[in-house]
């Protein structure tokens, strides 16, 4: 007799929102640094 485990289909439509929040929290962090760096170079200038 076999076990269902509905845990491996709940994992599957959760990939996307996983990769969506994964590519929002790095545009973030790029932004955070471009703002860094021209804070930076404001400051030097």
């Amino acid at each position: 007799m076999t076990t269902q485990r509905p845990s491996k289909a709940m994992s599957n439509p959760a990939q996307p929102v996983e990769r969506a929040v994964t590519a929002v929290l790095l545009l973030g962090v790029i932004t955070g640094i471009a703002w860094i760096g021209g804070m930076i170079y404001t400051v030097l200038e």
